[in-house]
């Protein structure tokens, strides 16, 4: 199941929120995981046959604990991150 469901334009994407800790880090960091809903599969059709839409990004946000980082993530507005998305997709 998805952590959030955004829509964009004419497509529906599926966002995960992940928590990564660089080596040599306290400090866990926000990555976004997108993935459009209806990505072409092979053998399916359309001009994106086969290509995969889905790509990760960093989210600027970090915590010490894991926890800590998805408290604060449960508070990012849906227009941000479909501002993002906007801004990817650009």
């Amino acid at each position: 199941m998805s952590w959030r469901v955004i829509a964009h334009g004419d497509e529906v994407w599926h966002v995960d929120a992940v928590a990564e800790r660089p080596a040599n880090s306290a400090a866990w960091q926000l990555v976004l995981a997108f993935r459009a809903a209806s990505e072409s599969l092979p053998g399916r059709g359309g001009d994106r046959e086969g290509r995969r839409r889905s790509f990760w990004t960093p989210y600027p946000l970090e915590a010490t604990s894991k926890s800590a980082l998805f408290i604060q993530a449960e508070r990012i507005p849906d227009a941000a991150i479909s501002q993002l998305l906007a801004e990817r997709l650009a």
